[in-house]
């Protein structure tokens, strides 16, 4: 693995994801063929296991994961090895049990949850670029993508943060870091994010790259329908 093409997604939150995440994912294979694939989580929405109140209107908590395994495996299909990130959705099954005082250990593993062969899940990771540098990668530390990258003090990548997509710069002396937040590959009109719509700003549908160790931000570009244009910039 030499990190020189790295793949970032983020915030999929299937089966609620944008209706054409998967087909925009397998355009992103095709035109930068990437030898490193890095889930920044939330790859289900366990929207009918939430905290908080959950429509009555969608899946229940078994139907929604049998749904959600469906577009994990085309993803498996796409990607099949894949580092995943610890999330605050996908979580949720290991945080209800530990309010029900359950310990993890009776917790099936999320690999097993989702039934994938290879893809291994981490609270964080931090990888070597070709240019030597450290990035270092989490779900979600700050909504300011600046403080996450300088709380770190190396190039730090997020998601988490729906409505970001930015990429900012600081130089420390020694090298050139880059912090870069992602948005994610959601359905905005799915009843699932109905929260967010009391907010102006709107989610950005995308996800991000490092291509020898330079981040790029790859919007999924909208028709007025709220359909993929079928093409990456």
């Amino acid at each position: 693995m030499t990190n020189r093409r790295i793949l970032c997604i983020s915030d999929l939150h299937a089966p609620y994801q944008h209706q054409d995440a998967i087909k925009f994912l397998a355009k992103l294979k095709e035109e930068y063929n990437p030898d490193t694939i890095i889930n920044i989580g939330d790859e289900i929405d366990n929207h009918a296991m939430s905290f908080h109140p959950s429509d009555a209107s969608l899946y229940s908590a078994g139907d929604e994961l049998k749904k959600a395994r469906e577009v994990i495996w085309q993803l498996e299909e796409l990607f099949p090895k894949m580092t995943v990130l610890e999330s605050n959705h996908g979580s949720l099954a290991y945080r209800k049990a530990k309010v029900g005082g359950i310990p993890k250990e009776m917790i099936r593993p999320y690999k097993e949850i989702l039934d994938v062969k290879h893809w291994n899940w981490v609270p964080h990771i931090e990888i070597t670029l070709p240019n030597k540098q450290p990035c270092f990668f989490i779900h979600g530390l700050s909504a300011n993508t600046r403080t996450l990258m300088t709380s770190k003090m190396m190039s730090s990548v997020q998601g988490h943060y729906h409505e970001k997509f930015e990429v900012v710069f600081q130089g420390n002396g020694e090298r050139l870091n880059f912090g870069m937040t992602i948005g994610c590959l959601i359905d905005d009109g799915s009843m699932a994010f109905h929260y967010n719509k009391v907010f102006a700003k709107r989610p950005i549908i995308g996800c991000g790259l490092i291509v020898d160790s330079q981040p790029i931000l790859q919007p999924m570009v909208l028709k007025s329908n709220g359909r993929w244009n079928g093409r990456v910039l």
